[in-house]
């Protein structure tokens, strides 16, 4: 088991000092879900929500969260990132439902990794599209959140191997 590095010799938060940690390129991948109705999955692919796009909204709203993760996750530090990506896709999940996955790719160079920030991205994606369809039905469900891969670092790469639905 790692030891925990982000507690100070007074046993209090500090953020890790990453100063000496070698510069390379490092990426993540985290993925979440929305379960929606079918009218609200008719109203998105048919461009008929009040508020606008839904997924461009979403999409802007991704981007912005993980160049903002820092302002947001007390011991992340402020990363020029590189690149950031989010992509959709649909299923059918019930009768009458339909998921949305959500795929946040992020990407820097640099010596400190963006798991955080995909994960941060692929979150506000999630809570954007609720908020732009929420008026239209409030039981939408978003689903698990999680990392899917990552690579650079002293750590190496991880690829999550079970799948989680």
């Amino acid at each position: 088991m790692a030891e925990f590095t982000h507690f100070n010799e007074d046993g209090r938060a500090k953020m890790v000092d990453v100063s000496d940690k070698p510069e390379t390129v490092r990426t993540a991948i985290a993925h979440s879900s929305i379960t929606v109705s079918k009218e609200i999955y008719d109203k998105i692919t048919n461009n008929e929500m009040k508020k606008g796009d839904v997924l461009a909204v979403a999409q802007i709203a991704a981007v912005m969260a993980a160049k903002k993760t820092w302002d947001i996750i007390p011991m992340c530090h402020p990363i020029p990132l590189t690149g950031v990506n989010i992509s959709f896709s649909w299923d059918q999940d019930g009768h009458h439902t339909y998921k949305l996955s959500i795929a946040a790719s992020v990407k820097t160079k640099g010596n400190t990794g963006v798991e955080m920030e995909a994960l941060t991205a692929a979150s506000a994606c999630a809570l954007t599209v609720y908020d732009m369809c929420k008026a239209v039905d409030k039981g939408m469900v978003i689903g698990q959140t999680f990392l899917v891969e990552k690579t650079g670092g002293k750590n190496g790469d991880f690829r999550r191997t079970e799948q989680i639905k």
